[in-house]
Order: C-alpha cells, then sequence, then structure tokens
C-alpha cells in the first residue's frame, strides 16, 4: 500500500458517525435496533451504511428474514470500528479523569520527617481512594527541592525555604517547628540515669550531619546559647541508615527530630532497639511549611493529593509535630 492510500478512507470522507453506526450493527443484527442505539432514524441509518459502502466500494451487509448479516468485509471493518471508538471512548473517560485529578501524575517532595509522618500515610490512603494517580515522591534536603521547584520538576514539596530561591517565587503554608530527641541505644550506659545533662551526653560521641547542615547548625547553636562546649568527638554523615547503624551498634548519641524516633524505635514503627536520652531541655528546628510555585496553579491531581496532606493536617493540629529534618 501506497503512503497516499493509507489514510484513503479519511480523505474520502469516512465518518466517526458511521463507524459507530458499523459498530452497532454488527453487535445488534438490526439495522433498526442499531438506529435506536444512537438516537437516530431507521431511514437515516439506512442512507448512511449506503453512503458507507459507496465510500468503501465493497458490500458491507446482506438483508435476510432476521436482519442483516455483515459480509467478511463488513464484519472486519465492524472489529475496526468497534476497537476505533472504544479507544475514543476510552480516551474521553482518561479525559474525564485529569480533569477531574483521579487519574494523573503528582511529583513532590519532603524533607525525611514529614516524608515519614505525613507522606507516607497519605500515600497509603490515595492508594486506595485514587489508586489511578502516579505518584513520585523525592526525598531529599530543602535547598535541593527548592532548586526542584523551581526548576518545574516538582509540584510541591515540605521542607524549608532556605537561601538559594527567591522568595517571591513560592508560596509557603507555615505547618510548624520540630523537636530534637537525643537518640541511642536501648542499652545506652546513660539510661541508667533517671535524669541526664547534656554534659553528660557531651562526653560520648556525637553522630552530626556534615558542618553546614540545618540541623547540624541548629543544635551547635542551641549548645553555645545555653553555655555547652560543642561535641568534641563528632561522626559527619548525611545517611540516616550509617546514623542508625550507628547509634544501634555504639554508645554515640545522635541527635534527630522526633519523627525518627517515633518511626525507628515505636512499636509502630520497625521495632528497633532504640531510645533517646531523657535529657531536661527541648531543641526545636525552625519551622517547616508545605511550599509550591507562585502563580502556578496545581494540577487536578496533584491538588487533590495535597488536599489528601492538609486534610490530615488540620485533623491532627498541634499534635502533628516532630518532623525530621535533613537539610
Amino acid at each position: 500500500m501506497s503512503p497516499l492510500d493509507r489514510d484513503s478512507l479519511i480523505r474520502q470522507g469516512l465518518k466517526l458517525s458511521q463507524l459507530r453506526l458499523l459498530r452497532a450493527i454488527g453487535e445488534t443484527g438490526q439495522v433498526s435496533a442499531a438506529a435506536a442505539q444512537l438516537a437516530m432514524s431507521q431511514p437515516a441509518a439506512s442512507r448512511m451504511m449506503a453512503d458507507l459502502e459507496r465510500l468503501t466500494g465493497v458490500k458491507l451487509y446482506e438483508r435476510h428474514p432476521r436482519g442483516i448479516m455483515l459480509t467478511d468485509a463488513g464484519r472486519m471493518l465492524a472489529a475496526r470500528a468497534r476497537r476505533i471508538t472504544q479507544e475514543l471512548e476510552d480516551a474521553g473517560h482518561a479525559l474525564s479523569k485529569l480533569s477531574s485529578g483521579v487519574r494523573g501524575r503528582v511529583m513532590f517532595g519532603a524533607v525525611t520527617g514529614p516524608a515519614l509522618e505525613v507522606v507516607i500515610p497519605a500515600i497509603r490512603q490515595a492508594r486506595l481512594t485514587h489508586p489511578e494517580i502516579e505518584l513520585s515522591v523525592n526525598v531529599d534536603t530543602s535547598d535541593h527541592l527548592a532548586e526542584a521547584l523551581v526548576g518545574g520538576e516538582l509540584d510541591f514539596y515540605i521542607g524549608r525555604l532556605l537561601g538559594n530561591i527567591d522568595a517571591s517565587d513560592v508560596e509557603l503554608r507555615e505547618i510548624g517547628p520540630e523537636w530534637i530527641h537525643l537518640l541511642v541505644r536501648a542499652d545506652h550506659p546513660l539510661l541508667r540515669r533517671p535524669q541526664v545533662t547534656l554534659d553528660e551526653a557531651l562526653a560520648y560521641d556525637w553522630i552530626m550531619q556534615p558542618i553546614g547542615g540545618l540541623m547540624r547548625h541548629t543544635v551547635e547553636l542551641f549548645l553555645l546559647h545555653q553555655g555547652f562546649e560543642l561535641p568534641a568527638r563528632t561522626i559527619s554523615t548525611a545517611s540516616l541508615l550509617v546514623t542508625l547503624s550507628l547509634v544501634a551498634t555504639t554508645n554515640a548519641i545522635a541527635p534527630v527530630p522526633r519523627a525518627v524516633y517515633d518511626f525507628y524505635a515505636s512499636q509502630q514503627g520497625l521495632g528497633a532497639r532504640l531510645d533517646y536520652l531523657p535529657v531536661d531541655t527541648e531543641i526545636s528546628v525552625v519551622p517547616y511549611s508545605i511550599i509550591t510555585r507562585r502563580n502556578d496553579p496545581l494540577s487536578a491531581s496533584a491538588r487533590l493529593f495535597l488536599d489528601i496532606i492538609e486534610a490530615r493536617l488540620d485533623a491532627e493540629g498541634p499534635d502533628l509535630r516532630g518532623w525530621l529534618s535533613s537539610e
């Protein structure tokens, strides 16, 4: 078949209404029933079929006492008509789902704490209520997430707005601060005491973020403002896996937000043999927010998923705290 022949039926005026009628005739075996199915008169259906036969140049059906019977050519074209019209119907359903948000792709990010405490429950809920939404989550530091948001790689992220992007480019919904625990193994020597001072804790190795990380900067400022020396011995790592492994197998102490303890040490989490030191002073990190691009409306599916997250935040209120930041 030459390139000019490939679309000859379309060029000659083949209509979608003719394909729909041929499909209906193939399914019902009667012109009258097919016409009724398509809300048209029988004479109009007969004329349309005659036009289709002239267009194709072949006999598509034959009459018999119980109705009509499609010829070989008619059955072949009816099968193609069924596939074509079904594809178009499916496309219409897909477009409807996209416009309503029940289908589509959502690309979002979170620092580790919100990923553990809010995003994962929201994903579980979305898989039950809107299983056709494709979710893509990027867990990273706030500076990297902010760059990805402004670059159009994310619909939104949950974290902090740092100094690497223009604040006028984004909108924020502030959620709240997070509180820091000093994570240790469950049989750490200091846990034998009912109350622990920071001076006693500072005598051990501390596992900290690399220099410049928000968590490390916050903890060091807190210690200095309270008149304490900085930890004399530190192990620097940005890896939560390395941090947890070292805490679980040594006497090292790691300052982590409450969400890490809740997830990894509680019965609801992974049941790890971890605990936290009962020091008499709490440390908090600056508030985190839901951050979106300004003047760039979310897609329907992204709006729907963000609504799930915000509903959880509204329901939990001030009890939803202790998220981990790994900026």
